[in-house]
């Protein structure tokens, strides 16, 4: 996958992964840990962001990690435990179907090979996310580029889908008193602003519901959009 700067590639993945899920469970691991989360079950997929000067043996090491985690936690949420001599599938990664690879341009040539080869001794899916031009990179190492199966570009939300978005998170009040005016002035407003970068748009919004909450306002009107769009240094 690959798009420009704020199309929603990172947010998307995590979202599908279950990131936020398991990260959240994780952080309480006790002899008391409660269910697995049911997104980390269903999608079954490692999330692994390189560093921006990741070694080989960073990624030698935290390609494994990432997805023998997932492994350990589909074992446990099966048994209520995990032994690595008895669930070996877990201990080689083998009950994760998907790995995610975020920042892949960080990859250097050695990066590359190890992903290639990670892939070939597993049976999972990989996808790498980057920037605009990483697939002629990719390109360039035709052992890689060859089990590529399929390019997706994310594009800037259309008017028509930022408008779906905004309408999801911002429900119109049902009795307004100028009739909807404001509230669809100031929707017009943030398509405006954000010109469909999915980014901006989750930023600029959880702006608007902070300011909403600290003044005890529940309408929305362009004068709350443009204190959130201020309070975050957006340009006209």
């Amino acid at each position: 996958m690959l798009g420009a700067t704020g199309v929603g590639k990172t947010l998307s993945a995590r979202h599908y992964s279950g990131v936020d899920d398991w990260e959240q469970w994780e952080s309480f691991f006790s002899d008391t840990l409660g269910p697995v989360p049911e997104r980390v079950l269903e999608a079954r997929t490692a999330f692994f962001t390189p560093t921006v000067v990741a070694t080989p043996k960073q990624i030698d090491q935290g390609l494994p990690r990432a997805c023998q985690r997932i492994s350990y936690a589909v074992d446990f949420a099966e048994h209520g435990i995990v032994d690595p001599y008895v669930h070996t599938e877990s201990r080689s990664s083998g009950r994760t179907e998907l790995l995610i690879i975020d920042e892949a341009d960080r990859l250097k040539a050695t990066g590359f090979e190890q992903v290639r080869d990670y892939f070939d001794h597993h049976h999972m899916g990989v996808i790498l996310i980057g920037m605009p031009g990483i697939e002629k990179r990719l390109a360039r190492y035709p052992q890689l580029y060859s089990r590529i199966g399929f390019a997706h570009e994310y594009r800037q939300l259309s008017a028509d889908e930022l408008t779906a978005v905004l309408a999801r998170r911002l429900p119109a009040e049902g009795e307004a008193t100028d009739g909807g005016v404001a509230h669809a002035t100031a929707i017009a407003t943030i398509v405006r602003i954000t010109a469909g970068n999915f980014r901006l748009v989750d930023r600029l919004l959880t702006q608007i519901e902070r300011v909403q909450t600290v003044n005890d306002l529940n309408e929305l009107t362009p004068e709350v959009v443009e204190a959130a769009r201020q309070a975050l240094l957006i340009g006209h």
